[in-house]
């Protein structure tokens, strides 16, 4: 993976650190320098802020003390308790610290050799759908020589106040990170898809089965490496880090740094016994203040848990700002959750393989209002269909899917000010088996996400088989900007943008001929179907012109519902569409009936009900049933 790492604004942290050895000097980052263009994009400063190598702040700098810990970070001056959460987070998980720090053995300072240390560090994060390297140099800013920003409980641990500039460096000052995301920052981190619960919303704390539903998604997730956090949503700028009487804040993120189901009793009764409690371990950013509810650190609850268990759940009587609470008391206290999962791609694991589509798309303005493509949500129905399209099939009778966009995240500069989100969305339309141009007529819409102006929105969706369409918007139309789009299926979706309107115009067109009509055939379902006493493995094959649409089998009905629909650019139209119905067989399928349908361009929307003939004779067959056929007839190529 990391191979492929590219190197943040062309800087070559190799190159830079052995320029700097071999010059006898300590890097200096002209990108990022020591000034307030690198603390500010608004605002007038507060105190004289000296910019101090670690060498200067204290004695023996490192940066780890004794490995890394979630209990490390402590909140600076700048509001990004986000940050801190998200990588309280992933301090807790050795195998993707590691991929952030690379090479940290490295980069520690080596006191007895002085001569091997630049000034220079570097850390990899993903952006935008790939790992870029961060390089920057160690000068940190302090006040009165204390570190204002990010700081560890150890005055010579430095690895969260470099992590945090060179993420700095990335949103453009310290500045831009007061008020941000703990998605983001956990998706950064991971490469993984994030997923924002409401819980609120959801009802989660007076629905059991729901929330008992979530737990195990949140086990499930925790235990393959994955990263959550907590909070609770500040309705006005008073609520922002008010304390609740319970000890929990408003308006602040919170780590989970463990889910588990904890046993409930003592030695061999904890054993045979049956009951456990869903709990959640938390952590403040702040490194104090904590939960005073139930199970807090100094409850009588924990009477109930037997010695060995305490230590094995690292229970601590000390105001750290880590405790734990009950799943149910998650859901009564905070309002959301995010869950950043560790999306499985490898073939080689024991745990589900998804596979992965990665596009880039943009929305855009040009001169040719029909080649515009930022048309807005579905509330412009004018300009809607100008938006990017993407297609893709799901190839199981029903298949979970993962869907999310990503917009290019937004600098922030001085000139500029902060770099703002477009509010954006997508929507999912189930559309003809056989669709290969993009959509101009609405079709079944099979789901939708939220519009939001955060960087990704995110949508887990189970469907039937088929192929769908994803049309990406911003919120208004009009803006534009660049995305990525990330599918998730377990099995390949052949995944692929739509750019054609129709059939292109080609130098055969006038010799083969060109479409000169469109037409839409629905099948719906069949009734009579009798091949045994449970009914017959029914599917249907339409087709026209060469081409054909088969839908599923369906199994052990005399009443089939086959929701097949394809699509057809007609040149010939006397030439009838036939529909076909066969029942399937291990070895050989056996034909059933058909009907030849001919498009009556007046009637544009007709129901048929259509009895079966075999494929020899004119008259209706001797064979049992009726299909129902939705047709729909078009003139205009663009008007599908």
């Amino acid at each position: 993976m990391f191979s492929c790492v590219k190197p943040y604004e062309d800087q070559n942290y190799s190159a830079l650190r052995r320029d700097c050895l071999r010059r006898k000097v300590l890097f200096e980052d002209p990108l990022f320098p020591a000034t307030d263009d690198s603390l500010y994009y608004k605002g007038t400063p507060g105190p004289t802020v000296r910019w101090k190598r670690p060498k200067d702040i204290c004695e023996d700098p490192r940066l780890f003390v004794d490995g890394i810990s979630s209990h490390d970070l402590h909140q600076g001056q700048v509001g990004n308790c986000w940050f801190v959460a998200a990588c309280s987070s992933l301090a807790s998980r050795e195998s993707l610290w590691q991929k952030v720090i690379p090479d940290w053995k490295e980069q520690e300072w080596d006191p007895e050799k002085p001569n091997a240390y630049a000034g220079i560090f570097h850390f990899h994060f993903w952006r935008f759908g790939e790992w870029v390297d961060v390089v920057i140099d160690d000068r940190l800013p302090t006040v009165n020589n204390q570190l204002i920003y990010c700081h560890s409980n150890s005055r010579n641990e430095f690895w969260c106040a470099l992590v945090e500039k060179a993420y700095a460096k990335l949103a453009g000052c310290y500045q831009a990170l007061d008020g941000g995301n703990t998605a983001d920052a956990l998706v950064d981190f991971t490469g993984g898809v994030s997923e924002p619960i409401d819980l609120t919303e959801g009802d989660f704390a007076s629905d059991e089965t729901k929330r008992n539903q979530l737990f195990e998604r949140m086990l499930k997730v925790h235990s393959r490496g994955g990263l959550i956090s907590a909070s609770i949503k500040a309705v006005t700028a008073a609520d922002m880090e008010a304390r609740l009487a319970c000890g929990l804040v408003k308006g602040h993120a919170y780590a989970v740094t463990d889910v588990r189901k904890v046993r409930l009793g003592h030695g061999l009764l904890a054993f045979f016994k049956s009951e456990k409690l869903d709990m959640i371990r938390l952590r403040n950013p702040w490194g104090e203040r904590e939960w005073n509810g139930p199970w807090s650190d100094t409850s009588e609850e924990w009477q109930k848990v037997s010695k060995s268990e305490r230590e094995k759940m690292g229970v601590t009587v000390q105001d750290d700002g880590e405790f734990w609470m009950t799943f149910e008391d998650v859901c009564r206290y905070f309002t959301d959750i995010i869950k950043c999962r560790l999306i499985n791609t490898s073939y080689l694991s024991i745990h589900k393989t998804w596979e992965e589509a990665r596009l880039h798309g943009a929305w855009t303005l040009h001169e040719d209002p029909r080649q515009n493509r930022s048309g807005g949500c579905i509330n412009h129905k004018d300009t809607f269909f100008q938006n990017p399209q993407y297609i893709f099939d799901v190839k199981k009778p029903e298949d979970e899917v993962l869907i999310c966009i990503q917009q290019r995240p937004k600098r922030s500069t001085r000139w500029e000010g902060k770099g703002e989100n477009l509010a954006i969305g997508f929507d999912i339309y189930k559309v003809e088996e056989n669709r290969q141009y993009r959509m101009h007529s609405l079709q079944h819409k099979a789901a939708s996400s939220i519009y939001i102006n955060s960087r990704s929105v995110f949508l887990r969706t189970d469907q039937p088989e088929g192929r769908y369409v994803i049309i990406p918007t911003t919120f208004e139309p009009g803006y534009t900007g660049e995305f990525l789009l990330r599918v998730f299926t377990d099995v390949p979706s052949n995944c692929r943008e739509l750019r054609l309107d129709e059939p292109p115009h080609t130098c055969w067109s006038s010799l083969c001929g060109y479409p000169q009509l469109v037409t839409q055939v629905h099948v719906l379902g069949a009734a009579g179907l009798k091949d045994s006493p449970t009914g017959a493995n029914s599917y249907v094959i339409i087709k026209c012109e060469g081409d054909k649409v088969r839908s599923a089998v369906q199994k052990g009905t005399s009443t089939p519902e086959y929701n097949v629909k394809g699509i057809f650019y007609r040149k010939k139209l006397s030439q009838p569409i036939t529909v076909q119905v066969w029942n399937h067989r291990v070895l050989k399928d056996e034909f059933l009936g058909q009907v030849h349908l001919k498009a009556d361009p007046d009637n544009l929307q007709a129901l048929h009900t259509l009895h079966l003939r075999d494929r020899n004779s004119r008259q209706p067959s001797d064979l049992p049933g009726t299909v129902a056929v939705h047709i729909l007839s078009s003139t205009s190529l663009m008007a599908v």
